[in-house]
């Protein structure tokens, strides 16, 4: 039976799992400023001797993430609890494509995801291995008809 968490809270079936799989962005924190009551909750899953990982979208390696997290004020205990989906492709990039040259589509924001790849960075999508999408690109983001072109040249 289903049961309304925003009402009884995560405590009502913290008992019933070993492990917290957690999303930062919305849950966490909102992008200026973390959720207090979030933070709380964290503790109490530590209190329970609970374990937890903090979850992340973001294109970025988890070092970039923990840094922002600190700076929002996010104890340095808690941070070390985080996982990014960037830190997941670098990993496959560094095993698997190290060597091999890549097309990048995405903001300059998020170039601190291949920097230590950079030198495989080509901007001729026709001589790339493979297309490194983190984003669209900040002059295109509403244009999906420039992608639809680009892509057709690969």
């Amino acid at each position: 039976m289903s049961k309304n968490l925003d009402e009884l809270g995560l405590k009502s079936i913290a008992d019933d799992y070993d492990i917290f799989f957690i999303d930062i962005w919305g849950v966490i924190h909102n992008g200026i400023d973390l959720y207090q009551t979030s933070v709380e909750v964290l503790s109490q899953i530590e209190k329970l001797n609970k374990r937890y990982v903090l979850l992340t979208n973001a294109p970025r390696p988890n070092k970039t993430v923990i840094e922002f997290l600190k700076k929002l004020g996010l104890d340095e205990d808690k941070c070390k609890q985080v996982y990014t989906s960037g830190e997941s492709a670098l990993k496959y990039l560094e095993k698997n494509l190290k060597t091999n040259k890549f097309f990048h589509i995405g903001p300059p924001r998020d170039f601190d995801l291949f920097k230590l790849f950079e030198k495989n960075k080509i901007n001729s999508l026709e001589k790339s291995d493979f297309i490194l999408c983190t984003g669209l690109f900040e002059d295109y983001e509403s244009d999906l008809n420039y992608y639809k072109d680009l892509l057709k040249k690969f």
